[in-house]
């Protein structure tokens, strides 16, 4: 099996494409340590983003994806769904049996991945979210034909370096994509909904939406740390005849649970759809 790192040289990597998914990764792993940022190359075609990358991170910047894999052994494929084909094919030549490709693109297949390089080619499909940013994001992994042990090893902390990375299969990928993939978008809309409530009873918009905030991200930690279900903490807050059932009740006549999941039911429809074209 050809290692996708040797000896004590710091782990060698591409990034096509320099926006922000692709930033927040590099950022990462150079946080972690498991490179340093003259061993990473990021390709990507806009001069101002290649400008800022450089500057934020030491990395090597270039507008060639070809010449940046040749410089890698993990290449990591950050850019939109409907360019992928065309980065695929603009690498393929220097696609050898040493690299593994890291591909974060929306509903591109594992079989169209591995179809547009050289047989054998090594491939991981993921769906992080735009948390990674931040640190805190969470991912869903899938190995393709020809991974090794080693390579899903690799992808685990390459995207547990920006929050946490979870393997499943291929086939669930989609609800990946419509659960955390798409959820940030959900909760941004539960913070201001939260503190739009704060600013009707009296309160301040700032202090309106730090509370509102911050009681998502608590709420969020103690569901992590405790290990407990969530029904299970909600019941610790809700005392009889007080606040707290009061304001679910509202919620349950709002059908907020009913509503969240067919959010995540629409977005994982709309993820299979993007995988057939």
């Amino acid at each position: 099996m050809a290692k996708v790192s040797s000896g004590r040289q710091p782990l060698a990597i591409a990034v096509i494409g320099g926006g922000k998914m692709g930033a927040a990764l590099i950022k990462g792993v150079l946080r972690a340590g498991l490179t340093t940022p003259r061993r990473v190359w990021a390709a990507e075609p806009v001069d101002a983003l290649r400008a800022a990358l450089a500057k934020e991170t030491g990395v090597n910047v270039t507008a060639d994806n070809a010449a940046a894999v040749q410089k890698a052994r993990l290449v990591i494929l950050a850019v939109k769904p409907g360019v992928v084909p065309a980065a695929l094919a603009g690498i393929k030549a220097v696609f050898t049996k040493d690299h593994l490709l890291l591909s974060i693109a929306a509903g591109v297949t594992l079989a169209k991945l591995e179809a547009a390089l050289p047989a054998g080619a090594r491939v991981i499909r993921a769906m992080p979210n735009t948390p990674a940013l931040v640190g805190a994001g969470a991912a869903g992994y899938a190995v393709g034909t020809a991974t090794t042990a080693n390579d899903a090893a690799l992808a685990q902390k390459i995207l547990g370096a920006v929050g946490v990375a979870l393997e499943v299969p291929e086939k669930l990928l989609d609800a990946v994509t419509g659960l955390s993939g798409s959820g940030p978008a959900y909760i941004y809309m539960v913070i201001e909904a939260l503190s739009d409530g704060g600013v009707a009873m009296g309160l301040p918009r700032d202090v309106a939406t730090r509370l509102a905030a911050q009681t998502v991200l608590g709420a969020a930690k103690m569901v992590l740390d405790t290990g407990l279900h969530p029904g299970v903490l909600k019941d610790q807050v809700t005392s009889p005849g007080g606040t707290t059932i009061e304001g679910l009740h509202a919620l349950e006549a709002g059908r907020l649970r009913a509503t969240l999941m067919q959010a995540v039911r629409a977005a994982t429809e709309k993820s299979r759809l993007l995988g057939t074209k």
